[in-house]
């Protein structure tokens, strides 16, 4: 519960600080990159003690409080503001995301969180439960690839040059893959307490891996 509750945070949160770009060395990126990446080893820890049927309960959750959030900001912004206050462009520019951005932000996260807990979990029954680290990394890796693949072209596909576009993919699947090695000690760490702590170690046979099959659990 509690890591499903860090996880939606962590998405909310990953579209607020999108509104700002900040500047690494010679690359331009946005600031939800320090916090989006949690969502995947958060991802990762799911999936590894409590299994597939879990992670993509959560994975719908934090969907649809995504969701909800933008919607409510969408509702804040159309609603008329106080004469005597000052911040509405602020507050405009943070929560008036454009539908296009909203559109390619969630269905590149459907994508990517789904394709993260499928490869987990088929790789944690293939290494019979050995190699989380490799497994952890080869998700994330494919997860990421997958999410910037859906959202760059969605979301600024004819704004920018094609060159510039894959450019983008590529820095932000190689930062945020490099965040999860990083991790990977403290990741490695958490999943073997929480697996102690909750006595649960799940491997998926004969589970169907259908993302819309929410009812089963």
């Amino acid at each position: 519960m509690l890591m499903g509750i860090l996880f939606c945070i962590c998405l909310v949160t990953s579209n607020l600080l999108g509104t700002k770009i900040v500047q690494l060395g010679n690359f331009s990126m946005t600031a939800g990159f320090i916090v989006f990446p949690i969502s995947y080893i958060l991802n990762d820890c799911i999936v590894e003690v409590w299994g597939y049927r879990q992670a993509r309960l959560v994975i719908w959750t934090g969907f649809l409080m995504d969701f909800f959030v933008v919607a409510l900001g969408g509702i804040a912004c159309m609603l008329p503001a106080a004469p005597f206050w000052e911040g509405g462009e602020a507050f405009e520019f943070v929560f008036g995301l454009a539908p296009r951005i909203v559109f390619a932000s969630l269905m590149a996260f459907l994508t990517g969180s789904f394709i993260n807990a499928l490869v987990m979990s088929r790789m944690k029954i293939r290494d019979r439960g050995h190699r989380f680290a490799w497994r952890a990394i080869a998700s994330t890796l494919l997860g990421e690839g997958a999410d910037s693949l859906v959202f760059f072209p969605l979301a600024f596909g004819g704004l920018m040059p094609l060159g510039e576009l894959l450019k983008l993919m590529v820095l932000q699947v190689t930062v945020k893959t490099l965040y999860e090695i990083i991790a990977l000690p403290l990741t490695v760490r958490v999943v073997g307490y929480v697996k102690r702590l909750e006595g649960v170690d799940r491997y998926d046979e004969n589970i169907s891996y259908n993302p819309f099959k929410i009812g089963e659990l």
